[in-house]
């Protein structure tokens, strides 16, 4: 048996792998991070400390700080091989929205 030279080819794998970590990095995380930059700003704002709310906001930046190491910064230091260009990613995909998320929550509450 013969396998199929178009599933073996070198430029399959990196191809997709390059179209995955772009969309992480421009849709996915800033995306999640600007949501989630809201809703924490929603338990600072909103005065209710219930344990259940309160280990959400915590599970949710756990999360957050994750996926910003590990799917940005990570793959931006392979890629480019610069700690200064990976960190200006995170800013960019992760801090930015993330603080978008924040004031939007905290211009909503001021109305």
């Amino acid at each position: 048996m013969t396998s199929d030279p178009r599933t073996d080819s070198p430029q399959t794998g990196p191809r997709r792998h390059h179209v995955f970590a772009h969309s992480i990095r421009y849709v996915v995380a800033p995306t999640i991070l600007a949501v989630s930059g809201f809703f924490t700003a929603n338990f600072l704002v909103s005065g209710q400390y219930t344990w259940p709310r309160t280990s959400r906001v915590l599970a949710l930046t756990l999360t957050l700080l994750v996926l910003s190491y590990e799917f940005v910064y990570k793959e931006q230091a392979e890629t480019t091989g610069s700690g200064e260009r990976a960190r200006s990613a995170v800013l960019y995909a992760c801090v930015i929205p993330y603080a978008v998320g924040a004031i939007l929550m905290f211009a909503l509450w001021k109305l």
